[in-house]
């Protein structure tokens, strides 16, 4: 379960982002993207932060995740669309499986609740 490894490394960023001189710094929801080609369960990932967030400032923090689609362009015609699936991906125009993925690996934390 490769979602313990992220949960730790998000843990560990975002209490670096927080102000060293705020030793009682808490945070209450930390925001996150991630693409559905990630690999990412969200329920592991959910279930895996509380076990690495123990002890640290975000020890009971809400986990917001917001799921990204697969956009794809062909690089023959250039048609962009969603799959369904996660590849191969054929051009519905083109028939061509020369596709770029533009969006769906992402996984970013892109802001935290921080309790004043």
């Amino acid at each position: 379960m490769h979602e313990m490894g992220i949960a730790a490394q998000i843990v560990e960023a975002a209490g670096a982002a927080l102000p060293p001189e705020d030793k009682d710094a808490r945070v209450e929801t930390i925001h996150l993207k991630i693409g559905r080609m990630a690999g990412v369960v969200k329920e592991y990932l959910t279930f895996c932060m509380e076990i690495a967030a123990k002890n640290t400032p975000l020890e009971g923090a809400c986990v917001n995740i917001d799921e990204i689609p697969v956009n794809v362009r062909c690089r023959d015609c250039g048609l962009e669309w969603e799959p369904p699936g996660q590849g191969p991906f054929i051009c519905p125009r083109c028939q061509s499986l020369n596709a770029e993925i533009l969006s769906g690996n992402e996984l970013n934390v892109v802001s935290m609740d921080v309790a004043d």
